[in-house]
């Protein structure tokens, strides 16, 4: 099922419900408005209607309206609308007034002796009353009708007024919703953003306190989860610890042995057998070395910090190095220079040595290798440049990864020099960037601690 947001699942299940209710109430509001407002315009009708009724007299064999001229004038002067009238005799006969407009349709009924209807005259729709007058012993028929101009405005006027608190509630709650919901949804929140700041190797459980009672269950889930990861890792960190020691003792009497019996004449064939025993037994010591420091630099198992200067860690180590390259015949650089930082010595002592190991055993003979620390822009750092056959760009983010070699890759290495690195920089909150060394030849390796 395709992923949903939680908020807009609550709103989509809010906002409709409500929108509807408040339709609902506008149009309860505007109805019961409309008619009392539509029943004053028809009782003006009605009202003139009637007063034309007392203006009807009898004549020559049948009747007229006796309505003065500026009674008329009076009568139709309206700033909207046009108004128009009509009196018909007993038998139907025209009186007086607007000929031809409509009377009431026979289906509808009188209510009070006086019929309300809507017809249309002279191309507009119009409102109309007809009321009943007194033309001596029978009965006249007075026909008042205007047009609906200030009708639709009144209805208009009327569902505004309506809409605009309708409007506004709506525009209220939909805001008051929007943040309720949101605020509602607040711990997930924090504690998603608890989880993401976290680093990988963070398995310390989720504090429980303060947390909503229905996001408790899920906590304890998390909780569990992180408990079951931490054991398997400090499993795995014992595993490797054992291993190592295990393998390490083993591994340096059998290099002592080998040692001595290249120290004694050996036939040409033997001696080169032997030398190959003896290298295969450096490699499998380091592996083991690598393998422990791997399992110390694993989160839980780091010691406690405390200030370390990079330059005076660099210069303790420097004679093995220097042994190391001469060796290979490598010219190796320092440029130290004071760079403090807060972190466990021996990991950062391993994460230089792995470095500096690298850009030797990597480097061809004659080549050369330098070692840096210092502070730049407040940061501390040390790195390590090499004018060897560098790494290629496409490679620079595997290479960190455990037990990963460069396709071609000479030596004897088993590509786990650069993931300790990694792993030992990321305990310390440090950045790691292999770019190339100078004029665009070899490898420069540079850690970057935070500001402090």
């Amino acid at each position: 099922m395709a992923a949903r947001s939680l908020r807009a699942h609550l709103l989509r299940m809010l906002l409709p419900p409500i929108a509807a209710l408040l339709v609902l109430g506008a149009l309860v509001a505007y109805y019961p408005s409309i008619e009392p407002a539509t029943t004053a315009y028809d009782q003006g009708l009605i009202d003139v209607g009637i007063s034309l009724g007392t203006y009807i007299r009898p004549g020559d064999g049948g009747y007229r309206l006796e309505l003065p001229v500026a009674v008329d004038q009076v009568l139709r002067r309206d700033s909207y609308d046009n108004v128009y009238y009509r009196v018909v005799g007993p038998k139907g006969e025209e009186i007086a007034g607007d000929e031809g407009l409509p009377g009431p349709p026979p289906e509808i009924e009188a209510r009070d002796g006086f019929v309300s209807y809507d017809t249309a005259y002279k191309g507009q729709k119009v409102r109309a009353v007809a009321i009943p007058a007194r033309c001596g012993a029978a009965a006249c028929s007075v026909l008042v009708a205007e047009t609906t101009v200030k009708r639709r405005r009144m209805a208009r006027d009327i569902l505004f007024s309506s809409l605009l608190p309708e409007m506004m509630i709506a525009l209220a709650t939909v805001l008051i919703v929007w943040f309720g919901v949101k605020r509602g949804l607040s711990p997930l929140s924090k504690l998603s953003d608890e989880i993401k700041a976290r680093s990988p190797g963070d398995l310390r459980p989720i504090p429980a306190e303060g947390t909503p009672e229905e996001t408790q269950p899920l906590v304890s889930a998390l909780n569990g989860l992180l408990d079951e990861v931490a054991q398997a890792s400090r499993n795995q960190q014992r595993f490797l610890a054992n291993a190592a020691h295990q393998l390490r003792t083993p591994l340096a009497g059998l290099q002592a042995h080998t040692e001595l019996a290249l120290a004694k004449p050996l036939p040409p064939e033997v001696r080169a057998e032997l030398e190959q025993v003896h290298q295969a037994t450096i490699r499998t010591g380091r592996l083991a070395n690598q393998l422990l420091a791997l399992a110390r630099a694993e989160p839980g198992a780091r010691g406690s910090a405390a200030e370390v200067n990079l330059k005076a860690l660099a210069e303790s180590e420097a004679d093995g190095w220097v042994h190391q390259a001469l060796a290979r015949d490598v010219d190796l650089g320092f440029e130290l220079d004071w760079s403090p930082v807060q972190g466990d010595a021996f990991l950062l002592r391993e994460a230089l040595a792995n470095l500096v190991h690298n850009a030797i055993e990597y480097s061809q003979r004659g080549g050369h290798v330098t070692v840096r620390t210092g502070r730049a822009n407040g940061h501390a750092f040390l790195e390590v440049e090499d004018d060897g056959p560098g790494i290629p760009p496409t490679e620079r983010e595997r290479v960190l990864e455990r037990f990963y070699r460069v396709p071609g890759t000479a030596g004897t290495g088993s590509g786990l020099g650069l993931a300790i690195v990694r792993e030992i920089a990321a305990g310390h909150g440090a950045s790691i960037a292999i770019t190339d060394g100078a004029a665009a030849k070899g490898c420069r390796v540079a850690i970057t601690f935070p500001h402090g």
